[in-house]
């Protein structure tokens, strides 16, 4: 009743053709975000939702209604050619950085050293402004090519775009990886941001991101040169706004796409978790993930493959005859990375 009630008051949802053929969860997004004077959330800012939160209202998780074989699922792959993938930490476990909020080894759970007042602190912008130095201790062990490269995962996503079948990627993940890869500009929007460019949090002067590396590298902290304020990389923190082109980009391409692939995400950060649900109703939506989230079940044509994720994307690849190209393709660009590291 309350979603109900919630929709009904939405203006937009109610005059808008396009928003009218979308799920519940992406209108009450829209709502959300546009009712920032109402309390609710800011506008278009990252907001996380606690799992117990339901937009669906518990009608997800039903692995009764969702399709599992493998045959199936590949050839809804292979017959697919507009695919919007989204993917989560999740993806990106396989490759050594762990997620964040598994229990004991998610990065939330092993923070204490920090002495943070609770773990999110650490990514959100006015603590930082504060106290640069937890995220900066951060960003020196996960910064891109560091210390960590692409997976499986990746490369089958990469794998999508060079056949042709991918719309867009839209990435949760800030570490990179999927940069390493080779995703063409127009192809990835990085939702939470990016390591690739760097700017100060007061004046929002940009600043050389490899002389951001190098200092935090050294255990230096980073001011701006003009403000003295605190320079970080270009990630979304709580509190900050998305990028403008994730609303631009995110509810056309899911209205056009004839399949949504969902990895690696516990699907509880919004208004990235929406991506989800923007598909129409009857659209097919395939989850690769260890667990059941958000509203997979729900739907006539939702797949899911749970578990080990990259022994899912092996099963794939096999039933497509993928895995001498993923195999090449990642070796090949390994080499490179060995190069220009």
């Amino acid at each position: 009743m309350l979603i109900k009630r919630l929709l009904q008051s939405c203006s937009t949802c109610a005059n808008n053709d396009i928003l009218s053929n979308l799920a519940p969860k992406s209108h009450l997004i829209q709502f959300l975000a546009g009712n920032a004077n109402r309390g609710l959330v800011g506008n278009n800012v990252l907001v996380r939702f606690n799992s117990s939160f339901s937009f669906s209202g518990g009608a997800g998780r039903d692995l009764s209604k969702i399709e599992r074989d493998v045959d199936k699922i590949a050839e809804r792959i292979s017959g697919s050619s507009n695919i919007v993938v989204m993917a989560g930490a999740g993806l990106s476990t396989a490759s050594g950085i762990p997620d964040f909020r598994s229990p004991n080894t998610g990065i939330y759970d092993n923070l204490s050293k920090f002495n943070l007042p609770y773990p999110e602190a650490i990514f959100e912008i006015e603590y930082f402004k504060n106290n640069p130095k937890p995220f900066n201790t951060w960003a020196k062990e996960f910064f891109p090519g560091v210390n960590y490269l692409p997976n499986k995962g990746h490369y089958f996503i990469k794998l999508l775009e060079n056949e042709g079948k991918l719309t867009k990627y839209y990435t949760q993940n800030v570490d990179g990886l999927d940069r390493l890869v080779g995703f063409k500009d127009e192809g990835i929007v990085e939702a939470h941001g990016t390591f690739n460019t760097a700017s100060c949090v007061e004046c929002k002067k940009s600043y050389p991101v490899e002389e951001l590396k190098e200092k935090l590298l050294q255990d230096k902290t980073p001011t701006c040169p003009d403000c003295k304020g605190n320079i970080k990389p270009d990630l979304v923190f709580f509190g900050e706004a998305l990028p403008k082109r994730f609303f631009d980009e995110a509810e056309i391409d899911c209205l056009f796409a004839d399949l949504l692939i969902c990895i690696g995400t516990s699907l509880e950060v919004y208004p990235f978790a929406g991506i989800a649900d923007a598909p129409r109703h009857d659209t097919p939506r395939l989850l690769i993930n260890y667990d059941l989230v958000g509203s997979f079940g729900a739907r006539p044509a939702d797949c899911a493959l749970l578990g080990d994720i990259e022994h899912s994307i092996d099963s794939i690849c096999n039933k497509l005859n993928w895995n001498d190209k993923l195999k090449q393709m990642q070796t090949q660009n390994e080499e490179k990375l060995k190069i220009y590291k």
